[in-house]
């Protein structure tokens, strides 16, 4: 409880000396409720806040399909991937572009949010299937990569130019991934392995001194993001819950998400405490308040 208590004192003075958004005493943090109900399948996914506060998810009405959802939960065709495309993970740059992982195609799709153009930013055809991505302040992508038939998985990085690097081999069911706020550090889970893997980023973006974090002895593990503080939250499918994580990988607490199957999570909302959850078994986003801003909310909201 102590420590506990210092990280909050911490985490409120440099809220207030940066004038990030902070909870209130009497506001209801961490109880999960319903956003969307129907029109998604069983893949959904993604999802991403752009600066207007909409939420973009995969899989509305079929696997090729991007939704964009309002805050109070009205969801529209935003645009369809090419034919055998299937959107998984996305992220949004600093400057509003939309970066989509295509995990039949081998691709990642750039989106031109004024037009609602995908074109090929990236492709590889060594990938599995790039699934989850994360994106550093520089711009550079990182992205998820398992092989779910074999049990192993790959974790890429892709420039800003397009061109892929395969930045580790060899790994688990790699899933959710992110970048902490400094920059410093990329974090990936394997989904079956239940290991949560934190990796040194060099100044060039490549990444080495791979290390455990902490492993979980049950259920999996799916997307992932950091708040500002760098606390991660890592969705648990089969659990239902979204765990919340601290970068030292200590467990600060865990919140129901009202279905088993959780897949990915971000962060919006006016202030950015907002979480938003893809919950496959309802096939619908839920939504929880949080005590800190998310971090890419922050980055998009200089």
């Amino acid at each position: 409880m102590r420590v506990t208590s210092l990280r909050f004192a911490a985490g409120l003075a440099a809220a207030l000396a940066i004038g990030l958004p902070i909870a209130s005493a009497a506001e209801r943090l961490f109880v999960s409720t319903a956003l969307t109900s129907g029109d998604f399948t069983g893949g959904i996914e993604g999802p991403a806040c752009d600066r207007a506060g909409n939420i973009y998810c995969v899989s509305f009405r079929e696997a090729r399909n991007i939704a964009r959802v309002t805050s109070d939960g009205r969801a529209e065709l935003f645009l369809a991937l090419p034919e055998k495309s299937a959107g998984n993970g996305i992220r949004f740059d600093a400057a509003g572009t939309m970066f989509i992982a295509d995990h039949t195609g081998h691709n990642v799709f750039r989106v031109d949010m004024k037009t609602r153009a995908a074109t090929v930013f990236a492709h590889d055809d060594a990938m599995n299937q790039p699934n989850d991505l994360a994106i550093a302040t520089d711009g550079t992508l990182y992205a998820s990569d398992p092989d779910w038939k074999h049990g192993t998985g790959q974790l890429w990085r892709i420039g800003t130019d397009g061109k892929t690097h395969r930045e580790a081999a060899d790994m688990g069911t790699t899933n959710g991934i992110e970048v902490s706020p400094d920059g410093k550090t990329v974090y990936v889970n394997e989904s079956v392995q239940r290991n949560l893997w934190a990796f040194d980023r060099s100044a060039d973006g490549s990444l080495k001194g791979k290390r455990l974090l902490r492993r979980f002895e049950d259920h999996g593990f799916d997307g992932m993001r950091c708040d500002v503080d760098g606390d991660l939250y890592i969705t648990r499918p089969g659990k239902g819950t979204v765990v919340k994580v601290s970068p030292k990988g200590d467990v600060l607490r865990e919140i129901d998400v009202l279905g088993e199957h959780p897949t990915n999570i971000c962060f919006g909302g006016d202030d950015g405490r907002t979480a938003y959850v893809t919950e496959a078994k309802t096939k619908r986003l839920v939504r929880f308040r949080v005590d800190r801003p998310g971090l890419e909310w922050a980055r998009i909201h200089p």
